[in-house]
């Protein structure tokens, strides 16, 4: 296993890292992704111990805390071996408080987790989102003091936009506050949206990427095929898909999966691992969180690493998945001098 830099911070990790949202099936739209209790958990973990994957993703709401739960368990006479990865800011119970990155909604949602994941410190504390409504100098204070206190190792964000990021950087450093080492991204051969402004400014300010549903919630892997139905076990036929079906356009889509078809035939890997490993070689990607129900899928997944596609070979999924970017990006790649992209071979 190959472990990198998060971003400015000292901490390293994994290139691969396991998301654990499969835990629990607390709800309807989590059941869709999967319902793994504490026995099959443990061994999904012990798996991952023994490839090197050593971090493991969740949340507060996924599956109403059953994932952080269950994930505690699991890891079990386990926690000085192991880096945990947690999130707060979206809703969860009720009340006026109870959704937001205000300095009342964290330190509950904060202690919250400590509990369920039976550890007294989380790795890694993200922004699940960014909230427009509390102001930044409030969450970041907050976060800085949960550093203070040893119950928060690294601060990171989630689906913040370009200027998100940029404005919580500047306020960190303006106070001399812990700033966000890592952004938990989604990040896919079918949209590539990342490396128009995040991925740069990611190369800037030294912010680690954590890529979530690296497959395209699933679609990338292996079981989509051109003019055949969806398949029927899938998390977008269910209903669970954290990707929407109208960020993905189907003809470009069928062109990547034939594109990856081929390559998958050239290299003797699955559809998945080429997807996975033209990933590992982006800039600025630190770690792509791997998902699996089982654990074949999960052994499958992790042969992702450990060989490399080749440049021509890379060079192809780009033109295959390429698509016109929107203003300013389209303005500002007139002139590529002065606004050079990011380096990819």
């Amino acid at each position: 296993m190959e472990y990198r830099q998060l971003g400015a911070s000292g901490l390293h990790v994994p290139v691969l890292s396991f998301g654990t949202a499969t835990f629990g099936g607390g709800n309807e739209f989590f059941k869709a992704w999967g319902s793994t209790q504490t026995d099959e958990a443990t061994r999904l973990v012990n798996l991952c111990l023994d490839a090197g994957v050593n971090l493991f993703d969740t949340a507060d709401v996924y599956s109403d805390g059953l994932s952080e739960t269950i994930l505690g368990k699991a890891l079990t006479g386990l926690r000085d071996k192991v880096l945990i990865s947690t999130k707060a800011t979206f809703t969860f119970g009720e009340g006026p408080n109870n959704q937001g990155s205000s300095r009342f909604h964290l330190l509950k949602q904060c202690e919250s987790s400590l509990k369920r994941l039976k550890t007294d410190y989380i790795d890694i504390y993200h922004m699940h989102g960014f909230d427009g409504v509390t102001p930044v100098e409030e969450t970041l204070r907050t976060l800085d003091d949960l550093v203070q206190s040893g119950k928060v190792r690294y601060i990171a964000c989630s689906n913040f936009s370009g200027w998100h990021l940029m404005k919580s950087l500047a306020v960190s450093e303006k106070y001399g506050w812990n700033r966000y080492v890592g952004h938990q991204v989604y990040y896919s051969l079918v949209n590539r949206e990342y490396e128009w402004e995040l991925m740069p400014l990611g190369i800037d300010q030294r912010v680690g990427g954590i890529i979530w549903s690296p497959l395209a919630a699933g679609r990338l892997g292996g079981k989509y095929r051109r003019n055949q139905p969806v398949p029927p076990d899938s998390r977008v036929a269910q209903g669970g898909s954290p990707v929407p079906a109208f960020a993905i356009p189907e003809a470009l889509f069928y062109t990547i999966i034939d594109t990856l078809d081929e390559l998958a035939t050239e290299t003797g890997k699955t559809v998945a691992q080429v997807a996975l490993n033209w990933l590992l070689q982006r800039p600025t990607v630190s770690t792509i969180v791997i998902g699996a129900r089982t654990e074949e899928q999960l052994k499958q997944n992790l042969a992702a690493v450990g060989w490399n596609l080749t440049t021509e070979q890379v060079k192809r999924l780009d033109a295959a998945s390429d698509v016109p970017t929107i203003y300013p990006y389209w303005h500002q790649r007139q002139n590529l001098t002065l606004n050079p992209p990011p380096k990819f071979y």
